[in-house]
């Protein structure tokens, strides 16, 4: 089993995740940097509503037993590639425990980092929108 350290930033997350969903499924232990600098594409404010009603979906009867989006940016970026798995299946269940997401690069990642081939967000033909800003604006102070 490969450990592969991928560099997020400025990535869109979509193609960045199904990236590392891929080799997380072929077996391979998958450290992703930068998760903040990760770019979401789309119209900002559509996102924003979007994942603000994710955030805040809650179970009348109960809410403890409501889907759980996290605020932080490392969290949110694993929740998304999580959606990418067959997560209730043991071989996703094992895959996702293979996958570290961290904010930043931790001080002994820097070496083997390499980035996913795929288009930036300024060559897309729409706008787009950083993690950062997105769950600073959903509610995350750091």
């Amino acid at each position: 089993m490969a450990d592969q350290v991928i560099d997020g930033s400025d990535r869109i997350l979509g193609r960045i995740g199904s990236h590392v969903a891929k080799e997380l499924l072929n077996g391979n232990n998958v450290m992703l940097v930068n998760a903040e600098k990760i770019s979401i594409s789309g119209r900002p404010e559509m996102l924003y509503a979007k994942y603000k009603r994710l955030v805040e979906l809650k179970d009348k009867a109960n809410p403890e037993h409501s889907p759980y989006w996290s605020r932080r940016s490392d969290l949110f970026v694993k929740r998304v590639i999580r959606g990418m798995l067959p997560y209730k299946k043991p071989r996703g269940k094992e895959a996702y425990k293979r996958l570290k997401v961290y904010i930043g690069v931790p001080e002994g990642l820097k070496k083997g980092m390499h980035k996913v081939d795929s288009k930036k967000p300024g060559e897309l033909y729409q706008k787009s929108l950083t993690v950062e800003e997105l769950t600073q604006r959903l509610g995350y102070n750091k």
